[in-house]
């Protein structure tokens, strides 16, 4: 009974589920590592993701790193 309860709301109600558990979580973070630490922890995630994201669009990993970073000159 709880179970379909719960399926129900989540599936009604999903994406402000996850944006308050992503707001508890940031919330934390704050509190426990401060505001610098936490800024570059969620910077990092975020290019970490969009890193990921892009491999699994299928770019490979070198060419990717070629288009962000600037060229290298002698």
């Amino acid at each position: 009974m709880w179970q379909e309860i719960l399926m129900k709301l989540f599936m009604t109600s999903r994406w402000r589920i996850i944006g308050a558990t992503v707001g508890l979580v940031v919330g934390i973070l704050f509190l426990l590592l401060g505001f610098f630490a936490t800024v570059f922890l969620l910077v990092c995630i975020g290019i970490g993701f969009y890193i990921g994201y892009k491999m699994d669009a299928g770019e490979d990993l070198v060419d990717l790193l070629d288009n962000l970073l600037p060229p290298y000159h002698k």
